[in-house]
């Protein structure tokens, strides 16, 4: 048991002399005890764990004919491992299933630390045993694929068994030079790769000058494809992540260690234009595709789809052939960019919509007035601008139309209504809901007042209904904050509409730089956004802007005050408007509904259309209830 030692393994003595040191007695100094010292492999208990509650044998040592020796514990919460010489190892244990192979095949290459790998110096065989071939014969990958990809047999040591074995050796060229193998055993799914080299993608050079690329995710896949005549072709050095980090993509290779070799092959991926990712189809596999698209760029990656009970490419060849391969990879699926979508991904919302019986779903809810209804319909997820001059009944006539949908469609609503006293606002609500006058008052021509019991069960149905929005400070309201309120009457009430009356009632402060019609186009987007989103319908009031020589008529929708954005941005344009003429009480009860802009041509068109107000009850009728 008494080793003649490489001058790494030698003490100095008094002189400086190096003597030979025992194997035994540096094991022991690690606390190995062996039956014997002689070459070969044993396990034995770990000094360090003590083989766990298990009490198992979990350390191997191996030692060579020259007295080199290597030991490592391989229960995953230990990882204990040192040796001798060109042995020698850290001892942290391996961060993946994937372990490194041992020092002793490695050369260390001239340059930078940060850009210094070791190469391997491997001792292939002369051919490929007859296990090997049977291996991927059963795979249906014939001794050609595997010539021309150098595929090799080697017998080496196992980090994970510690000890020799067969393995299948798949060789990593970068322009011709060999610069890793990654290797798997001939008989058990078991994988480790050279320690410290370079990581790169299997069958880069395969892939040099092409416009289209294939990445999968084993090495077995890329053979496969390979074997269906699709050569420009590469499989990744490492196993998939169980899930997408949540953090994004690290902004430099030197963060971004996991998938180094996405950045050590810029130079080759960068020139495709087009790149097909065909991981696993498990969930790692897919969240492999996803990093791997991330980095590479999704505006240039598509998915592979594998059939049915395919997993990946190699089974697809086996129970598919070159034709399924084939057809997988004529039908790729561009992968989901954020924000970008084709028809095919709302296929079924359009066939869902073509199909729909309910005429309200289809063209909108009703207004409550027949007439009205022929113009303009109300559709979720739509912005409605509505103007007047002060005093004709804006207010009042969206009050008296959301009512009708309330009573009509069951739908609920949030008001901001920021002009109006709550009181005032539940009075002009209980009169159109109860149909009575809340006061006996001159408006209610002799009719006598609702009850209190009917002003009970009013608010009842009220509060079921409508919800207000109201900012309590001293400071105006921005539009942020209301549709963030709306957001949370949405969650909590399920509101399907929401006014804010009027546009210039809100805090309107915006930096020095930015001009009205720049903070009016936002302020648009933000609430269309929020209708669209929440599938809400949005009734904005806004004044027109003080008319010169103004002589009672209608004012347009360009007359909004702030900016032409008001009926460019909107789906639906109205204005309400009556009659001044005092010597013409008719005409003064009156109110012209003038649909402006119509966006959607299935929910109406431009039209002019008139409805009567009742001042008892402050609702909208099609025929005039005259003065009594």
């Amino acid at each position: 048991d008494f080793q003649q030692r490489g001058a790494g393994n030698r003490r100095q003595q008094g002189g400086g002399r190096p003597v030979a040191v025992p194997v035994r007695d540096m094991l022991l100094e690690a606390g190995i005890n062996l039956s014997q010292y002689g070459p070969g492999t044993q396990r034995t208990s770990c000094p360090k764990c003590l083989g766990g509650t298990d009490k198992e044998k979990s350390l191997s040592v191996t030692i060579k004919e020259d007295g080199e020796f290597v030991y490592h514990c391989f229960r995953g919460s230990c990882g204990f491992r040192g040796g001798s010489g060109n042995f020698a190892g850290s001892s942290s244990s391996p961060k993946s299933k994937q372990g490194g192979l041992p020092d002793q095949n490695l050369v260390p290459l001239r340059g930078s630390k940060k850009d210094s790998y070791a190469v391997p110096r491997p001792k292939f065989l002369p051919v490929l045993p007859p296990q090997v071939l049977h291996f991927f014969t059963k795979r249906g990958i014939s001794k050609e694929t595997l010539d021309r990809s150098k595929v090799q047999a080697e017998w080496t040591m196992c980090p994970q068994k510690g000890h020799n074995a067969l393995a299948v050796a798949f060789p990593y060229y970068e322009n011709g030079e060999l610069v890793n193998i990654k290797y798997r055993l001939a008989d058990e799914k078991v994988f480790w790769q050279v320690k410290g080299a370079k990581k790169v993608l299997f069958g880069l050079d395969d892939i040099v000058n092409e416009s289209t690329i294939i990445i999968v995710e084993g090495e077995c896949d890329k053979l496969a494809l390979q074997q269906a005549g699709f050569s420009n072709c590469v499989s990744v050095p490492d196993g998939a992540p169980s899930k997408v980090s949540e953090n994004g993509v690290p902004a430099s290779a030197e963060e971004d260690k996991k998938f180094s070799y996405i950045w050590n092959c810029r130079t080759q991926l960068d020139y495709a234009s087009r790149i097909l990712i065909g991981t696993d189809s498990d969930e790692p596999g897919q969240a492999l595709g996803e990093e791997l698209a991330r980095r590479l760029g999704k505006e240039r990656c598509w998915s592979l789809k594998w059939p049915e009970g395919c997993k990946d490419a190699n089974d697809t060849l086996q129970r598919h052939g070159v034709a399924g391969m084939q057809a997988v990879l004529d039908a790729p699926e561009a992968f989901p960019i954020r924000g970008l979508f084709d028809f095919k991904m709302f296929q079924d919302d359009i066939l869902s919509y073509y199909g729909l019986k309910d005429a309200d779903e289809r063209r909108g809810v009703s207004t409550g007035w027949s007439n009205v209804d022929e113009c303009y319909r109300v559709v979720p997820g739509e912005l409605t601008i509505v103007t007047g001059v002060p005093n004709s009944g804006k207010s009042e006539w969206i009050d008296a139309l959301l009512y009708n949908i309330a009573t009509n469609s069951g739908w609920c609503f949030a008001l901001c209504s920021m002009e109006k006293k709550v009181r005032e606002h539940g009075r002009q609500l209980l009169e159109k809901h109860v149909g009575k006058p809340f006061f006996d008052a001159p408006y209610a021509r002799g009719e006598k007042r609702m009850s209190q019991e009917e002003v009970e069960a009013g608010l009842e149905w009220l509060s079921e209904r409508f919800f207000l929005i109201r900012h309590e400070d001293e400071m105006l309201p921005n539009i942020d904050w209301i549709l963030d309120i709306g957001k949370a009457a949405v969650m909590r009430y399920g509101i399907r509409g929401l006014v804010i009356d009027p546009y210039n009632e809100l805090d309107h402060q915006r930096p020095d730089s930015r001009s009205e019609t720049e903070y009016v186009s936002q302020m648009l987007t933000k609430i269309k956004r929020f209708a669209q989103h929440y599938d809400c319908h949005v009734w904005f009031v806004a004044h027109p802007k003080q008319l010169q020589n103004w002589k009672g008529e209608a004012p347009d929708l360009y007359d909004i005050s702030g900016s032409a954005h008001f009926i460019n941005k909107a789906d639906n344009g109205l204005v309400i408007h009556r009659s001044r003429d005092t010597s013409d009480p008719a005409s003064m009860r009156a109110a012209q509904i003038f649909v402006r802009k119509v966006r959607n041509k299935a929910a109406g068109h431009i039209g002019d259309c008139t409805l009567y107000y009742d001042r008892r009850s402050g609702r909208y009728v099609m025929e005039d209830p005259g003065e009594d």
